[in-house]
């Protein structure tokens, strides 16, 4: 099938879905590519449509197992026209858990026609010098991976007439998937001495919980842990407050040290 251009939708804090979802795009091969970044709230303002001659590129990252919550509103008011789809989520080298599967339900759910998804590796929003997880990745040999990937998809549309043509892609998962953690209490960010209210902070936060007027304000309970804030600041004034997460932190970079690798469903 032709197809007219290519939505590469992204949702990515700190880069790492935005990496592996530029890197398949170059692999699809398309001209017409259209990049809809929701990551900050001003891009979540605007509803998306697409139709049956679109490919509709979703990449996301994993928050315990599951599609982040504010990522889930978003798609929701998606509107798709029989469009083919292809679902990617980014995970932190522990597990994609639920996740792939969720994105595909929605993307159903909202008239997309999923014919590939993938599941690649990013480093984990806790990762740090003294608690590395998968550490700088997706790294070189992640994106040409990626790139791999594209092309599959790229030579799967042209094999079919219509998207319905496509086989069924089956990803791993379960129903009803894993119940969401409740909200921990207490403060999340630290702000050192060292901060001098640059703002980029504040720029880099995707759900405007941080004042850029005052970047030592922060509305905790908008806060995602998504750490963009932290590995964004140009001074190292940020870091991780709360002993539970430091304590998760350290417990990931030990039982996650075994590389893995992408997986790929098509």
């Amino acid at each position: 099938m032709d197809i007219r251009s290519l939505k590469l939708v992204c949702f990515s804090p700190t880069g790492t879905s935005r990496a592996v979802a530029q890197a398949v795009g170059r692999g699809i091969g398309h001209d017409g590519v259209e990049v809809v970044d929701i990551t900050r709230p001003g891009g979540r303002t605007r509803r998306l449509e697409t139709a049956a001659d679109d490919l509709l590129l979703v990449a996301v990252p994993v928050h315990v197992g599951r599609v982040p919550e504010l990522v889930c509103r978003w798609l929701g008011t998606l509107k798709a026209d029989h469009t083919p789809a292809v679902c990617i989520v980014v995970y932190g080298n522990r597990e994609f858990d639920d996740a792939l599967l969720e994105l595909m339900d929605i993307i159903r759910e909202c008239g997309g026609r999923p014919i590939a998804a993938a599941a690649f590796i990013g480093e984990h929003s806790f990762s740090s010098a003294d608690t590395p997880i998968a550490a700088a990745r997706p790294d070189a040999a992640d994106l040409r991976r990626a790139e791999r990937f594209g092309r599959a998809v790229g030579n799967k549309l042209r094999s079919v007439a219509f998207a319905e043509e496509a086989l069924t892609v089956y990803v791993p998962g379960n129903h009803p998937y894993r119940e969401r953690l409740p909200r921990p209490p207490g403060h999340f960010i630290a702000v050192g001495k060292a901060c001098v209210q640059c703002g980029t902070c504040a720029e880099a936060c995707p759900v405007g919980a941080i004042d850029v007027r005052a970047s030592t304000a922060v509305e905790e309970d908008e806060c995602i842990f998504c750490c963009a804030c932290v590995k964004s600041c140009p001074e190292g004034a940020r870091t991780m407050r709360a002993s539970w997460l430091k304590d998760i932190a350290v417990r990931l970079s030990e039982d996650c040290r075994a590389r893995k690798e992408p997986e790929c469903f098509l």
